[in-house]
């Protein structure tokens, strides 16, 4: 599944020798890697739309890691983001986290655990990325019922019987069978349960962040 949208592992850090370690570290596990020196070079030149994750130094000339990060969530950016810091701060972390960071680790990371952590994030954020195109596309199939369709849809994935919906909206049963045959063709659906499962997954919340549970060694 992860090879099939591409996937990129982004490493931004102002240290040269610990960046470029870093992506050797992830290209060996056979990862795409980009390199970029600063915030800055990162908003400038990264795809939003390529899946991944974002492996962040927290302190940086310029625009700072929790700086970028707070920009990325300004965006609706779903990437997500391994803070990695050679300083130990705990409010910083905190702050990191709170605003939805998968996890916050103090470098050097061990080699093994950088790569265990990339694969799980990227793999999770290649599966929300599948799920949240899927409720896209749903959602477009939805918009192009009528105002009409869209109640009678949900009306009878409740499993209320055209005579009864009839009823309830005061208008003819041939009415009814007429517009649930619009919206099934539209759709592409026929059984209440085929249309109940399409309006869970239009309606179901998806969640967009993700935090691991990292066993990173501290090395001072």
């Amino acid at each position: 599944m992860t090879d099939t949208l591409n996937p990129i592992v982004r490493v931004v850090d102002d240290d040269v020798r610990v960046r470029e370690s870093e992506a050797f570290i992830l290209r060996l596990d056979g990862w795409m890697v980009q390199e970029f020196e600063s915030a800055a070079d990162f908003l400038e030149k990264d795809d939003p739309d390529r899946p991944g994750c974002l492996v962040l130094d927290i302190r940086m000339p310029g625009m700072s890691g929790l700086e970028l990060q707070e920009v990325l969530r300004r965006q609706k950016r779903t990437v997500p983001i391994l803070f990695l810091t050679g300083h130990g701060d705990i409010e910083s972390a905190v702050m990191a986290l709170k605003r939805g960071a998968a996890d916050f680790v103090r470098k050097p990371m061990n080699p093994d655990d950088l790569q265990s952590a990339v694969r799980r994030l990227v793999d999770w954020h290649v599966r929300l990325c599948l799920r949240m195109k899927k409720q896209q596309e749903l959602l477009r199939l939805h918009d192009s019922l009528t105002d009409k369709e869209k109640i009678i849809c949900r009306m009878v994935a409740r499993g209320a019987l055209s005579k009864q919906i009839a009823i309830d909206l005061s208008i003819s049963e041939q009415t009814v069978k007429t517009h649930r045959s619009n919206l099934t063709h539209k759709l592409g659906l026929r059984s209440a349960v085929e249309l109940a499962d399409f309006l869970r997954q239009i309606d179901e919340p998806i969640e967009t962040t993700f935090r691991i549970a990292v066993e990173a060694t501290d090395h001072d």
